[in-house]
């Protein structure tokens, strides 16, 4: 993994409950480190540890989306040569953290980048998920 892209207020009733309006505010766009990954599989017991500096741990559960090359302004009909697969994760972060950072305008990479914040499956590659016109 080289880096690890997110989106921010695409489900919209996260975004109500967050206290935004997903109707006049655009998705946007944020990032954690590759290495806050924590792989989890059937065969293994990960180890996930409540992080330092919160009191209020939330999780979102996430569809991941694995890119195979690179790209620049490609269209939708070449959109799937560049993904690779597919994985299910989990957002970890620090919501008071990143609320304090907010109300002060500051970044808050702390509140979403730390150690372990990025729980994920295996990557299934695209080719091994039967994916159909009414999926």
């Amino acid at each position: 993994i080289h880096r690890i892209y997110c989106v921010g207020r695409n489900y919209r009733e996260h975004a109500i409950e967050m206290g935004h309006n997903p109707d006049r505010e655009l998705p946007f766009f944020f990032q954690k480190p590759a290495d806050a990954t924590v792989l989890c599989t059937p065969a293994s017991i990960s180890n996930v540890p409540y992080p330092m500096a919160t009191s209020s741990l939330h999780y979102e559960a996430e569809l991941i989306v694995a890119i195979s090359k690179d790209g620049r302004k490609i269209s939708v009909d070449k959109a799937m040569e560049h993904v690779y697969g597919y994985s299910l994760g989990c957002d970890l972060t620090k919501r008071d953290l990143q609320a304090e950072a907010k109300k002060m305008g500051r970044p808050w990479d702390a509140a979403k980048g730390f150690d372990s914040s990025c729980p994920l499956t295996p990557i299934i590659p695209k080719e091994e998920i039967k994916i159909g016109d009414d999926t």
